[in-house]
């Protein structure tokens, strides 16, 4: 088929009951098929599936791998052009997928593009998690087009041409099903946050593109699985982003023509490992022992999954355009934007 449309579900029945319907109404007449792969739910999602959607095609996974391991043990057992990944807490309209695809169809140095990420509850509202395309300093914060930190902008067409970004959120992503191969799919050591980032930057670092193309949308709950406030989701973020920037700055230090692209890696690696200390005393000093634990637990966590950049690898690596990469260098608000 030329579109496989793949859910990766972990107990989210009733967003399963409530999306699907919409989602493959959507796909109808294109050649394009939804999938659910369920991450051993014990919530009944599969017996439900089974029972009011028999005729959608389902993978089941023996146990909870996350969201990377699940989307990479899923998507090897799927023969498409194209691969989408997308959330179940995400309502689609009618034409949010030929945008996608017609635009990868037509600009084949893209390797990954999503649509505009709105707001379920607020529909006219870029949504958190990636609205309008993300953006990523050097210090590895993320931050959004339509949003940054806490705040986000309605959707008054600001963002409504095609745009290339550094990245777009895993709750909705189209990428090429012989790119996501070639790179071995997300890293797997993440589990769950910031696997999107990090895939988006070894896109970039084989010279494609990523992309927002804007004439699509979709409405986006979110926090469906882990809340804001959880310890652990912080811990995945933290620990997550020293793994995605070890990934990466090295080889897009050597993209740049940097004469030491390992020592001014691991230069840029300690500022943000002083950066996240100073985050952890400043939950301490306010009485946030979660979050203070939380963080101490991702750098020992870090310590023990690191996996140093090869220097083959690295001594090929060749010059790439490096789009919404930003010397932003705002140290105050790179620690308040983990508060």
């Amino acid at each position: 088929m030329k579109t496989a449309v793949v859910i990766l579900n972990w107990n989210t029945k009733d967003y399963l009951r409530q999306f699907l319907p919409p989602l493959l109404s959507s796909v109808s007449g294109l050649d394009a098929e939804v999938i659910v792969a369920d991450s051993a739910s014990t919530d009944g999602s599969m017996q439900m599936m089974a029972e009011e959607f028999p005729d959608i095609r389902r993978i089941l996974l023996p146990e909870n791998y996350g969201f990377t391991g699940g989307y990479n043990r899923a998507l090897a057992q799927v023969d498409a052009e194209y691969f989408v990944l997308i959330n179940s807490d995400i309502e689609v309209p009618s034409g949010w997928l030929g945008p996608l695809v017609d635009w990868m169809d037509t600009h084949p140095e893209c390797g990954v593009c999503g649509p505009k990420l709105l707001s379920w509850y607020r529909r006219d509202t870029f949504e958190y998690a990636g609205a309008a395309g993300g953006l990523l300093d050097k210090l590895g914060y993320p931050f959004c087009r339509g949003r940054v930190m806490g705040k986000v902008e309605k959707d008054t067409g600001q963002y409504d041409s095609p745009a290339d970004v550094m990245w777009v959120s895993g709750a909705c992503l189209m990428v090429r099903s012989r790119l996501w191969k070639a790179l071995g799919g997300l890293d797997d050591r993440f589990f769950a946050h910031m696997e999107e980032i990090d895939f988006c930057w070894r896109v970039q670092l084989e010279d494609f593109r990523v992309t927002v193309v804007p004439e699509s949308r979709v409405y986006h709950i979110g926090g469906g699985t882990l809340p804001s406030t959880s310890p652990w989701k912080l811990k995945l973020n933290f620990r997550n982003d020293l793994l995605m920037m070890e990934n990466n700055l090295v080889r897009t230090y050597a993209s740049r023509g940097c004469r030491h692209p390992f020592g001014r890696a691991a230069r840029t690696l300690f500022l943000r490992r002083i950066l996240d200390g100073c985050s952890a005393l400043v939950y301490l000093l306010t009485g946030n022992i979660p979050y203070f634990k939380a963080v101490l637990a991702a750098h020992r966590e870090f310590r023990s999954l690191r996996r140093r950049p090869d220097p083959e690898t690295v001594r090929k690596q060749k010059a790439v355009r490096l789009d919404g990469f930003c010397d932003f260098w705002m140290i105050p608000r790179a620690i308040l934007g983990k508060l």
